[in-house]
């Protein structure tokens, strides 16, 4: 009898979910991930190269319950990580009735599919810093008693999403867990997320392809980690022997302007040359600054940083002069 763990992650070929598959893969596990079906399917997968012979994937949608209903029940996964959803918080002020379908209606979907076929399945949630908005404790930190008040409609579904999973915990018995992650990033974000954008378009300024970089606020502060450590602490808080709510972060905050900063910096470039600021990439409501406090998780589940925000960026450079040298 084969006592290999099953699991099912939806958002797979995302960030995340592709460093997740790597992991839980490592660890022994059977993968399974759900694919959203888009009608260019080329590059969709490109994030699970490293891994795509060893797993398993099967098209489905948050928003489609029967599709959710007939995954679960083929496959009888262990542990579910819930890590799909329009994620773009600038992009949910353009789309907010689908971001709120998917982000939040969609993990309630997914609930009901666990519940009516086997609510003894473990299930993550990917929770959010920005369901706190711009509440801050006295001392500056964000953490799991911080009151929600989200500044955008990804927030909003955000924090629909991490209350269902709380009421299905507490109602069905179910092994729900959150994780409340702030800022992560790699070289596999998404170039629309301000990191990847910011590192992509330096290394082109530096190499003569680019002669500029849009951003919005350079004032606002974030509390970014790399997404390698974070998909740890998704499965530490599966393997806990009761289900609850964990704050991820780093513990320290960097202005986008400081990113900025590090970035043209280690490419011997003055940023002020280069920086436009552009009132596309401002929100209609700002969100100023996160910083969290995971005081809990590493206590609890013994979690540890294996990257900084500077070797994270390194590594994120590198990956982009790596990209265009090849190019040539």
């Amino acid at each position: 009898m084969d006592n290999k763990k099953i699991c099912l992650i939806t958002g797979i070929n995302g960030q995340d979910g592709s460093y997740l598959a790597e992991l839980l893969y490592n660890k022994g596990y059977e993968i399974h991930g759900i694919l959203k079906r888009n009608s260019v399917s080329e590059n969709q997968t490109y994030r699970l190269n490293n891994i795509f012979d060893k797993i398993h994937l099967h098209y489905g949608d948050l928003s489609d319950l029967s599709s959710l209903i007939s995954v679960v029940n083929k496959i009888k996964p262990h542990e579910i990580y819930n890590l799909a959803a329009q994620s773009h918080v600038r992009i949910s002020f353009d789309q907010p009735i689908y971001t709120s379908n998917v982000t939040g209606i969609g993990t309630l979907n997914l609930l009901e599919a666990v519940r009516l076929i086997n609510p003894t399945i473990k299930i993550y949630q990917a929770s959010s810093s920005e369901m706190f908005g711009n509440s801050i404790d006295s001392d500056g930190f964000q953490r799991e008693t911080t009151p929600m008040n989200p500044v955008s409609p990804y927030g909003c579904a955000k924090v629909f999403s991490y209350n269902i999973c709380r009421n299905y915990r507490n109602s069905y018995n179910m092994f729900i867990s959150n994780g409340i992650l702030f800022n992560h990033e790699s070289p596999r974000r998404g170039t629309n997320f301000v990191t990847n954008k910011v590192c992509k378009e330096a290394v082109k300024i530096k190499l003569g392809l680019s002669n500029e970089l849009k951003l919005g606020n350079l004032d606002a502060t974030r509390d970014w980690g790399h997404a390698k450590d974070y998909v740890e602490a998704m499965w530490l808080i599966l393997q806990q022997e009761e289900p609850d709510d964990f704050v991820c972060s780093t513990g320290i905050s960097h202005s986008v302007q400081e990113l900025v900063e590090y970035v043209f910096g280690k490419l011997d470039l003055d940023w002020e040359q280069y920086i436009k600021q552009d009132e596309k990439f401002l929100r209609p409501e700002e969100l100023h600054n996160l910083k969290g406090d995971c005081t809990k998780l590493r206590e609890k589940t013994g979690w540890k940083l294996n990257y900084t925000f500077e070797s994270m960026l390194d590594e994120m450079i590198d990956y982009w002069i790596e990209f265009y040298v090849n190019q040539k």
